[in-house]
């Protein structure tokens, strides 16, 4: 395939300013009373209609009418992953079945799937919802979108589909994987944006430069990227490698597939939630009795205020952040980026580290790649844990920069982390791509 693309215009250039929704320029003030209306209605809504709530709220002793002002939420239980699937398939929906219009569902890797439900309104809000994102990093009508989503029972794919032709733009439906066709079609049907998950991203532009293709030379100017946590390095890494603006989209099916919060082109500083539609929390994940101040690094939780299908009350995401003032959108508070999830913290010796904390110390090294893998291993007759990196090395570095690109990092995950680890610089191409989600973590310790 030859490329012939002309270069690249800067998303500056292209850049239009966007009318927002109402709900978009909302004061503090008047998104806290609207908050505090809905939040009333959702707990009475869920009381009534989920057996669930019911049973968790009377066991908690407290009732719907009990939420006098926004702090008294803290009052009522927790929902979790768990509970959806002790719930599966449909015991969460709050609406008969011929209202649900469509089902989604977790793969069910570790036990069964968490199943979620939309009416025909939880759709329409999901699309403008998606849209305000898509709109909010750069994304205008006519525009035309790759979407490298996966679509089917996950979220990602159908959701951003929507999202992008509410809109107004005209969306590729090219799907996860198949990153040959994926270089194809970016070249053939020239899109002015791409969404998928920043590491499947990184695929698609490591394919190009080995197929001899400058991935800056692409028609592309903005990337929406999500599903997974991604650090400030990734972003940089991805901005310079394709000459676009890259940011951030978040959700989870469980409170409603992405578009529950989006990044502004403009100020790329956080994702602003949009808090019309849902109410965000920080609890300490070690107290959950305790609610953290806006700033303050803890376990985000959500309650839905909209949803029929499947209202969620004080929903425990496990991912790891903070929130802040909003900037581009000063009623709604930002999320911090991820620093991880509770559940992909590895403990090492007594200290807490993440994946992306990795990924951020080893894009800062010249010579290193952001191919990464952690292993965990428990060697014969040792009672400690031990953590391998393997990494790969960026192409044409020499054995010499290799060996000390591993020790420095070696030291600098020592530094800043406090644990010690072993050093793996493996050869260019030789770890698993991405082709959505990326596995990072291999636990190869033996099962008792």
């Amino acid at each position: 395939m030859t490329q012939t693309a002309p270069a690249p215009q800067t998303p500056q250039a292209s850049f239009r300013p966007a009318l927002l929704d109402a709900e978009e320029t909302m004061t503090r003030d008047q998104i806290e009373a609207l908050q505090l209306t809905r939040l009333q209605e959702t707990l009475a809504y869920a009381y009534s209609r989920v057996p669930l709530y019911q049973r968790k709220f009377d066991e908690a002793g407290v009732h719907p009418s009990d939420l006098k002002e926004l702090a008294d939420l803290a009052k009522f239980p927790f929902t979790t992953k768990e509970d959806l699937r002790q719930e599966y398939p449909f015991g969460m929906f709050a609406v008969p079945m011929d209202q649900v219009a469509r089902i989604h569902a977790s793969s069910g890797t570790t036990g069964r799937p968490t199943v979620v439900g939309y009416t025909k309104q939880d759709l329409d809000t999901w699309a403008t919802l998606v849209a305000r994102c898509l709109r909010a990093s750069g994304v205008r009508p006519g525009m035309k979108v790759h979407n490298a989503y996966g679509y089917g029972l996950f979220t990602g794919g159908l959701g951003a589909h929507a999202g992008a032709e509410k809109l107004g733009a005209t969306v590729i439906p090219m799907s996860g994987g198949q990153t040959e066709k994926q270089i194809q079609l970016i070249h053939d049907f020239e899109p002015d944006a791409i969404l998928c998950t920043p590491t499947y991203l990184l695929t698609i532009g490591d394919a190009m430069i080995h197929k001899g293709l400058d991935p800056r030379a692409t028609s592309l100017k903005y990337a929406v990227l999500g599903a997974e946590p991604w650090t400030q390095e990734m972003r940089h890494e991805l901005e310079e490698m394709f000459g676009i603006k890259a940011c951030d989209i978040y959700g989870l099916s469980e409170v409603m597939g992405p578009g529950v919060a989006g990044e502004s082109v403009e100020t790329q500083d956080g994702s602003h939630i949009w808090e019309d539609h849902f109410r965000p929390e920080i609890v300490d994940p070690f107290d959950l009795t305790k609610t953290m101040a806006d700033g303050e690094t803890g376990e985000l939780v959500f309650t839905s205020l909209t949803k029929q299908a499947l209202p969620i009350i004080r929903y425990r995401t496990k991912d790891l952040t903070t929130l802040q003032a909003g900037t581009s959108r000063p009623g709604h508070r930002r999320m911090g980026r991820i620093s991880g999830r509770s559940d992909d913290m590895i403990i090492l010796r007594g200290v807490n580290l993440f994946p992306s904390q990795i990924e951020e110390i080893a894009l800062r090294i010249p010579e290193l790649s952001p191919h990464f893998q952690l292993e965990i291993t428990r060697p014969e007759g040792r009672r400690m844990d031990e953590l391998t990196v393997k990494i790969e090395p960026r192409e044409g570095t020499t054995a010499e920069q290799r060996a000390a690109a591993a020790a420095t990092l070696r030291q600098q995950i020592k530094i800043h982390i406090g644990s010690s680890c072993r050093i793996d610089v493996v050869e260019p191409g030789s770890l698993e791509r991405s082709n959505g989600k990326l596995r990072r973590i291999y636990d190869l310790r033996t099962k008792e």
